[in-house]
Formats: C-alpha cells, structure tokens, sequence
C-alpha cells in the first residue's frame, strides 16, 4: 500500500544528487513534489522531466540561508498542492578539508555552516506553523555519518551535520504528536556531485581511518573498469559502491509510513562496504 499518493512534498536541493532522485521518485508514487534549487535552472529541469512523465512538480529558485526563500517554498506547495506533508531538508555542502588549509577553506566553511546548518533550520521553521495547524506532518533531514563522531579533515563539515542530528531530535520533541522527524545518514555515495565541494580529496582519509589503502584500490579498480561484478551488484552481500538511488529509496521509504508510524533514523550503507569507520 502507497503512503506517499497524494501527499505534497518540498524538496530542497532538488536540482541534482539526492534531491532530484527523491523527487522523481516521490512524483513516481503520486506525490505532488516542489522542487527548490538555489540553481532555479536545475530545478526547474527536474519539474520538467517529472512532468514530462506525468508527475506534478513545481520547479523554484530558493537559496536554503534566507527563511523568505525557503517560505516562499511552503506557501507554493499550499497554494499550488493545497497543503504541506513533507519537507525534505537536502541541501547541503561537503568541504572537507584540514585546519591547516583554513586560507582555502574558510569562505567554503562559512557557507557550509550556513546552508548544512541555517538551512535545515529555515526548512524547519517554514513547515512548522503550516504542519501544527493541519495536526499532521513529517520533517525529512538529511544528516552524514560524519555527523556521529570527530575525524580528521572533517571538522567543519562534521560539525554542521551533528547539528542537524541536535535539530531533529529537538524537533521531535517538542512537535511529538504533530510532526514527525526522519533523520538520514548517507555512507559516502559517488555519483551525487556533493564531492565537488570538497576542499582537500586528502581529507577523506578521516573518515577510513586504516581502510584507506583498501577503498583507493577499490575507486581504481572501479575507475579502470576492473572492479569485480559481484562488488558493483546489489543483490550481492560484497556490494562496495552504493549507488545514489539506494539513499533517496531510504528517503521514500520513510516518506511511505503510515501517517502513525514514524521512522526515526537511517543509516544506508553496501552491504560489503567495510571501508568507512
């Protein structure tokens, strides 16, 4: 049985990675999806093709660090799919980087801070008024692993997703019997283009820990096509590369509960990815 038919959804950073997977997929099982990008070009490109489909979708500028924007996304779902169900906080930055490249790093620091942060704050302060009024709805956050615990070269970015964890269960505790809170924590995932904000690749290497000689000879192996099958099959218990559909599948299949069953946290990993710490 579908939960998700008819509920009215806002995704933020719909115009790629996460976002656009969950909001083609939301649109797939009948929801009616608001797609919001700070690339207002983007997010109209994943409209368009959910329509194209025979979805319904909205596509909008909204930069995730001004709360007018990030309103001006929960007033279109109301008027333009009659309420509000879900809010999808995806948006998000990862600048990896040491403290040592603080003269790169920083501006990239600030805006991570501002989006990864101020960002899930905005989505959560625009949908509160309108989801306590209907008596019903559910805040999906997109948190990290790098959000469970402090590792080299991810201090900043760890940081922001700590307190997305902080601001979730917060939430869920003072709007319990309203709003439900989802908190998800993708593994690391290729294909999502949220490495391009990484400051410095070396940075990784926190969160591998002794399993990084390991992972770099699975990414070459997977770059030069010599990765063995069974390592790239999800139906295989040594799957390594998760793909970027199995995270936004967690991300509906929280969405598709019903309206009294609440999913409080997710973490989606390979099932053979014994890399990361």
């Amino acid at each position: 049985m579908s939960h998700i038919a008819g509920k009215a959804i806002v995704i933020t950073g719909a115009g790629g990675g996460f976002g656009r997977l969950v909001a083609g997929k939301a649109a797939a099982l009948g929801a009616r999806v608001i797609c919001g990008d700070i690339d207002g070009a983007a997010a109209q490109a994943t409209a368009d093709q959910i329509t194209a489909d025979g979805g319904q979708a909205i596509g909008l500028a909204a930069d995730v660090t001004d709360l007018a924007q990030v309103k001006a996304l929960v007033a279109a779902s109301l008027e333009g799919h009659g309420g509000l169900d879900v809010m999808v906080n995806n948006a998000g930055i990862m600048p990896l980087a040491f403290f040592a490249d603080h003269e790169a790093a920083y501006p990239a620091w600030s805006r991570c801070l501002d989006i990864n942060i101020k960002g899930v704050l905005n989505g959560m302060v625009a949908a509160h008024d309108p989801m306590m009024a209907a008596g019903r709805g559910q805040i999906i956050n997109i948190s990290s692993i790098y959000g469970n615990f402090p590792v080299l070269g991810a201090a900043v970015y760890g940081a922001s997703k700590a307190a997305v964890n902080f601001l979730s269960e917060s939430f869920r505790i003072e709007s319990r019997g309203r709003i439900k809170v989802t908190t998800i924590k993708p593994t690391g995932v290729a294909g999502t283009g949220l490495s391009g904000s990484v400051i410095n690749p070396a940075a990784i290497g926190g969160i591998l820990g002794h399993n990084g000689p390991a992972f770099m000879e699975m990414v070459g192996a997977l770059s030069n096509g010599s990765l063995a099958p069974e390592k790239l099959d999800p139906d295989q218990m040594d799957y390594q590369s998760l793909a970027p559909d199995h995270i936004a599948d967690g991300v509906i299949h929280a969405i598709n509960q019903p309206w009294g069953v609440s999913i409080g946290e997710m973490t989606i990993r390979a099932a053979g990815d014994h890399f990361v710490l």
